[in-house]
């Protein structure tokens, strides 16, 4: 990649031979990447909100640390309850954090200084304001518009599986006075899951993939992939039918966009974490995610460095 580099005057350039990423396919491997929320990065208009034209402004001062990649955390409309994860709409911004032309000249720039942008793609749930929930609660059972999402008449579906936020929530199930029935969420209880034992869901989870990548997106950080399948009698993590559908979202992402990336989040133990990856005797067999969190190992590095002693990473790096 062509290096990034500042004037006598401390302003960065770009390589006159830059203009744009290099096209490695392995760009990844040795990118170097920096989190950016939008929301509280810089704020162009001074309302007290960060925004995409805020993030263009201080591209230069970014490119000047020598990052290669900007992720952004999610910047969709979204009640944020839940900081943005409960996402309303998929294929636009929130009017909070500018329009959908300030985030396409945000992806320009930041290509024109030769860094990559990846973006999240909540993939498991949505908000219960977005407008397929709102058509989902609101259908008939057995309908395209009600098989969008997960459904009960009962809340003892599932039972072997954990609660994730034991601290508001007191069941993976909440009811829904318009659909008469249960709906089954994750996470919070504003946050249903999306059913991909119905095609349709995966189908309209791949055509926004590609809306952001036809923009020229580099990447995207799957959010929440462990739990995308359910199953009775299982804990509903890391299933089989959860890597299939993985197997066929980078199935479509090789065949259509190469040298772009998938960033698996799976907050799991290493051994359940590494199956994410793909690979023989994995789902189908074929390959998921390029890059993956070491979750464990996080804690542990501030461990290591509070300690003054490698053990908390060797042990679990074994």
């Amino acid at each position: 990649m062509d290096e990034i580099t500042g004037n006598h005057d401390g302003d960065p350039i770009v390589d006159t031979d830059a203009g744009q990423p290099d096209q490695n396919p392995l760009w990844y491997k040795d990118a170097v990447i920096y989190q950016v929320h939008v929301k509280s990065f810089y704020d162009s208009n001074n309302d007290g909100i960060g925004d995409f034209k805020g993030l263009l402004q201080k591209l230069d001062y970014i490119a000047d640390l020598g990052v290669t990649c900007i992720w952004l955390l999610p910047f969709y409309p979204s009640p944020r309850r839940d900081d943005g994860y409960d996402i309303a709409a998929y294929e636009d911004v929130s009017p909070d954090y500018g329009t959908m032309e300030d985030a396409r000249a945000f992806i320009a720039a930041a290509h024109e200084r030769g860094i990559r942008v990846i973006f999240e793609l909540v993939i498991n749930h949505t908000s219960d304001q977005h407008p397929w929930f709102q058509a989902a609660r609101k259908a008939p059972k057995g309908s395209p518009e009600r098989d969008f999402y997960v459904w009960s008449d009962d809340d003892k579906l599932y039972s072997g599986t954990r609660i994730i936020f034991l601290d508001t929530e007191k069941s993976n199930w909440t009811w829904d006075e318009d659909a008469g029935a249960y709906f089954w969420h994750r996470f919070y209880s504003h946050q249903p899951d999306l059913n991909f034992d119905n095609p349709a869901v995966l189908a309209e989870v791949l055509r926004v993939m590609h809306f952001w990548l036809d923009m020229g997106v580099d990447g995207l950080r799957l959010d929440a992939i462990p739990y995308l399948i359910e199953r009775d009698g299982t804990s509903n993590e890391n299933l089989t039918e959860t890597h299939v559908v993985l197997q066929q979202i980078r199935a479509d992402l090789d065949a259509h966009y190469p040298d772009r990336m998938l960033l698996a989040e799976a907050n799991m133990w290493p051994e359940d974490t590494q199956q994410y990856f793909g690979g023989e005797g994995v789902g189908n067999g074929g390959p998921e995610c390029h890059m993956a969190f070491h979750f464990p190992l996080m804690p542990r590095m501030y461990m290591a460095v509070a300690q003054e002693d490698r053990f908390p990473i060797t042990d679990i790096m074994r």
